[in-house]
């Protein structure tokens, strides 16, 4: 765990959402391990605060699937396997056409200029091979979609089972065919937001999470 540093707590937020979000970056970026257990003493320690937060920072990460409490032994990172990136991706399929679809009826001409600049961004981090661009604006792509739906309990549902997954989303974006191919993708769930075609929308941003479901059971061994 030497990977994390003290905490800059000249912070507005809460010393708890602070705690929380370092860890959950941490989770997330690969810095603690899947299969790594968490101390709390050596936590607090290393980002110079007291236990209570760490506790409560791992008591949210656990029931947002990222933290896995073992009894008698402590808490750890989440190791998600095949079969659980699987089951996600089927849950996202649905939930992402349903946001796109809601996305088409309630849009608004900001909307699309928004999203129409998030999707050229990504279509130049292809042709410049920048991962790092592709990985933020992916997220961008589809959080403005999510947003669009302008439904709040539908945008915590999709951006929770987002986070279960970064580790293997860095895999697929980076593959060079597979990013050509999400520009495309994109390309049509915008098209159809942008004409409200509702049914569209839900059909493209459904067969979009189907393919990356397809790139994984093609390309992960040992599942």
């Amino acid at each position: 765990m030497d990977s994390l540093t003290k905490l800059n707590l000249d912070n507005y937020k809460p010393l708890r959402d602070v705690v929380f979000e370092n860890l959950r970056t941490a989770i997330l970026e690969g810095n603690l391990k899947a299969g790594q257990r968490l101390m709390e003493v050596q936590l607090a320690e290393q980002l110079g605060v007291s236990r209570t937060p760490i506790r409560e920072a791992i008591r949210k990460l656990e029931l947002e699937g990222l933290v896995v409490m073992l009894p008698r032994k402590g808490a750890y990172v989440a190791n998600m396997s095949f079969k659980d990136l699987i089951d996600v991706l089927e849950i996202r399929a649905t939930l992402e056409g349903l946001a796109a679809s809601l996305a088409a009826r309630r849009r608004n001409d900001e909307d699309i200029v928004r999203l129409e600049k998030v999707a050229k961004e990504f279509e130049e981090g292809v042709r410049n091979a920048d991962v790092d661009t592709l990985l933020k604006k992916d997220v961008e792509f589809h959080e403005n979609i999510f947003l669009m739906a302008n439904n709040k309990k539908l945008y915590h549902l999709i951006t929770s089972l987002w986070e279960q997954v970064h580790r293997f989303r860095v895999m697929y974006v980076s593959n060079y065919d597979a990013s050509l191919s999400l520009v495309d993708e994109h390309k049509r769930i915008l098209e159809a937001i942008k004409n409200g075609d509702c049914e569209q929308a839900k059909q493209y941003a459904t067969e979009h999470i189907e393919l990356a479901e397809q790139f994984f059971m093609e390309n992960t061994i040992n599942h």
